[in-house]
């Protein structure tokens, strides 16, 4: 019997493609590894029901390596229920290669700086839509299109009370204050630390991005937040260097990253603990009794 992914593949042209072997880590799409007729291999995703997910997918790939300078795969074939990439490998467990990383997410950040935040089309964050309509405000980007875009999602009017969702629009209103002016630049915009990656050689690469021009911060406060290994500690002091951040970065990150809680929040069952992390948030700003 032809698997699944085999099938995908033929239909899509591949058809020197003879077996495919299943590999687990994301989310949100079906994945393995194809070994073609010459012996190469190439990696493959697979997704129903959202025809434009690997256009943008594969858009924001390019972005992040031709505008930013980051290692990507290369993108070797796209259609509406199938990418095919280059292959990467397991990321190496050593300091070095994390100093690597801090070197490239920096040079991402500083060297596409835009006036402007958003994104020319809306994309996808997991298996929802990332609302990217253009703005001069970043604070009211932020609210708008990364925190408040999440409420009418079912699981997370499930999950939020009356009160939660109060202190949220607190929250938002309160920004100019919490967080300081920065400019917008080419974020990945889903940078958990298995989203990092390595070249056949050990240098780091990305994957699976959500790009938009926003905050240089919410990709910082995806990587901290999301249990790194021990060996990425020095990376964000190095990052922190390359940057010029200042001294208050560690402060905002539950802020930054409550965006990615939302998310996750509205896409999976509560099985992580997420609505009290957005809760620990929260508090600080629900009305005193």
């Amino acid at each position: 019997m032809i698997s699944p992914l085999l099938d995908r593949l033929h239909r899509a042209g591949l058809d020197d493609v003879v077996a495919v072997e299943p590999v687990s880590g994301g989310l949100a799409a079906e994945a393995g590894l194809a070994t073609r007729r010459d012996g190469s291999t190439v990696f493959v995703k697979a997704l129903d029901d959202l025809p434009d997910v690997f256009s943008c997918e594969a858009e924001g790939l390019t972005a992040l390596h031709d505008l930013g300078g980051a290692t990507t795969p290369s993108v070797l074939l796209v259609d509406e229920d199938v990418l095919v990439l280059s292959p990467l490998s397991p990321r190496p467990a050593s300091e070095a290669f994390w100093e690597r990383f801090a070197h490239m997410l920096a040079r991402l950040h500083t060297s596409t700086a835009h006036p402007r935040f958003g994104w020319h089309r809306d994309n996808w964050l997991g298996r929802r839509r990332q609302h990217n309509a253009w703005s001069e405000d970043g604070f009211a980007f932020f609210a708008e299109h990364r925190l408040l875009r999440w409420l009418s999602e079912p699981r997370v009017e499930a999950a939020l009370d009356a009160a939660d969702r109060a202190a949220l629009e607190r929250l938002c209103d309160r920004l100019p204050s919490l967080l300081p002016v920065r400019p917008a630049c080419l974020t990945h915009g889903d940078l958990w630390a298995q989203n990092v990656m390595a070249t056949a050689s050990g240098e780091p690469a990305l994957i699976d991005p959500a790009v938009s021009y926003m905050w240089a911060e919410v990709d910082l406060a995806h990587v901290w937040s999301t249990a790194p290994p021990p060996e990425a500690a020095r990376c964000f002091g190095v990052y922190a260097d390359l940057t010029g951040l200042d001294a208050g970065w560690q402060e905002r990150m539950p802020v930054m990253q409550l965006r990615q809680h939302l998310a996750v929040l509205a896409q999976y069952d509560d099985v992580w603990g997420t609505a009290d992390l957005v809760r620990a948030t929260l508090a600080p700003f629900r009305p005193r009794q």
